[in-house]
């Protein structure tokens, strides 16, 4: 995380005289500059400030004002149990109760089960009841991630009632640049954007003004396919509908980029070999128990190269030169599979490869496989024997960078494509996995073509 340092150059206020404001108790002071900061600077100030600051900052700012800080993107998941415990229970409930209703189920989420039912049994009911609506739903699914907060209007009524119906609710919305339209049944019909309603005669039926033809996400969609469904049609809010079409809430554009950021952050974990990196670690033992697994299996695979090798021992011991192409080929290989492997896993991410045009992949880096292994076994070829005067040798070791990268660039296309058909993240086909297996496929091949032809060397 970045220091107060690395922010100085970023923020526009005097973080000092907010501290000296702070530290002589002057409250008006404070307030009269702190409060004209955007959110995003006071989260900055508010996170830096220390415990014994933030403790004062309590006293001066109303839960209300303390919600505008934690629902910005500062302020980051890991922190809000700390910062919770830092107010007294009264007032963080009622922070909480201030927020909008899909930040504060994120933020009571972090916490255990105990926590939550406290700050739940302290709060207004009608807040609490909104929120506990939220929390029964599947985590990562379109109605864990939803606001309950936006505004509908009946589908006969006119642009006039219309207005006064977003006067009234607007307030207590997320967000009302569109107006979603329902019928008697709460059953969404249609959407009105707010340009729309500005610029219609007041007398104008909603329902000759409004677009029928809504995106919309069911209510157990992933959270995944929510934000890729608002990024296609380029929203800034998407309803959310239960199997009969009645409105539940709305995901927006900023839970869209939230969500973005996580699943990048996760896949790109998985593809490093770690399984969780969406946060640094505040400590050693917690970074090593995501990290060990991945060694166990990358060490196991790796025991079964090593295994292998011992396998071929006379060979190489007959021709010690065998043994200093290795890591060439091995190297190779791994990186030829991490490409295709690259390839593979961002097309089903960004849904480029549908059914039909997995095959057509597969075959294409096949085609690619079979150019790219010929052109370095040729180049190989040539370096060994103007390096090592060894033909042969060098023909050896460029039909096994040949055939290697073949195989190579099969695997890391084909293993997450057969993930993906098997409801597998195809992410965990991570980089390091990838690499090792193909160590063990390119020693084999090449090893087994020197016993081979062990009589031409």
């Amino acid at each position: 995380m970045e220091t107060t340092e690395d922010r100085k150059d970023e923020v526009d206020f005097d973080e000092e005289k907010l501290r000296e404001d702070l530290e002589r108790q002057d409250i008006k002071a404070f307030r009269d500059e702190y409060l004209l900061l955007h959110p995003y600077d006071r989260a900055i100030f508010y996170e830096e400030a220390g415990p014994e600051l933030r403790k004062t900052m309590y006293y001066f700012l109303s839960p209300k004002e303390m919600a505008e800080i934690f629902e910005t993107s500062e302020i980051d998941e890991d922190e809000y149990e700390e910062f919770l415990q830092e107010m007294e229970a009264t007032y963080a409930a009622e922070m909480i109760s201030y927020m909008f209703v899909d930040n504060a189920v994120d933020v009571l989420k972090e916490l255990d089960k105990s926590q939550s039912v406290s700050y739940l049994t302290l709060m207004d009911k009608e807040a609490a009841d909104q929120i506990k609506e939220l929390l029964h739903y599947e985590e990562h699914t379109a109605g864990s991630i939803m606001t309950t907060e936006y505004v509908t209007i009946p589908q006969n009524s006119t642009v006039r009632s219309a207005m006064n119906i977003l006067r009234i609710q607007a307030p207590s919305a997320e967000t009302i640049y569109y107006v979603f339209v329902v019928d008697e049944d709460n059953r969404l019909t249609g959407v009105v954007s707010l340009r729309d309603l500005i610029t219609s005669e007041e007398d104008v039926l909603i329902n000759s003004i409004m677009n029928e033809r809504v995106v919309s996400v069911l209510v157990s969609d992933d959270q995944e396919d929510v934000a890729r469904t608002t990024q296609d049609y380029n929203l800034l809010a998407v309803p959310v509908v239960d199997f009969q079409q009645h409105i539940l809430g709305i995901v927006t554009v900023d839970d869209v980029l939230d969500i973005l950021e996580e699943e990048a952050s996760d896949d790109y974990s998985k593809l490093a070999g770690v399984s969780n990196m969406d946060t640094f670690d505040k400590n050693s033992l917690s970074a090593a128990k995501k990290r060990v697994p991945w060694l166990i299996i990358l060490l196991i695979l790796g025991m079964i190269t090593a295994n292998l090798i011992d396998m071929f021992t006379d060979t190489i011991s007959q021709v010690a030169l065998l043994a200093a192409f290795i890591p060439l080929i091995a190297g190779t290989a791994g990186n030829s599979g991490t490409q295709a492997l690259a390839v593979a896993v961002r097309g089903i991410a960004t849904r480029d490869i549908e059914d039909e045009s997995k095959m057509k992949l597969l075959i294409r880096e096949a085609g690619t496989g079979l150019i790219t292994g010929f052109i370095c076994g040729v180049f190989v070829i040539g370096l060994i024997f103007f390096w090592k005067h060894e033909l042969v040798i060098g023909m050896l070791v460029g039909a096994a960078i040949f055939v290697s990268i073949f195989a190579a660039t099969i695997s890391g296309s084909f293993i997450p494509l057969f993930m993906h058909k098997m409801k597998i993240d195809p992410a965990v086909a991570s980089g390091p996995f990838i690499t090792t297996l193909n160590d063990l496929i390119s020693i084999l091949i090449y090893l087994g073509l020197a016993t081979t032809f062990i009589n031409l060397l």
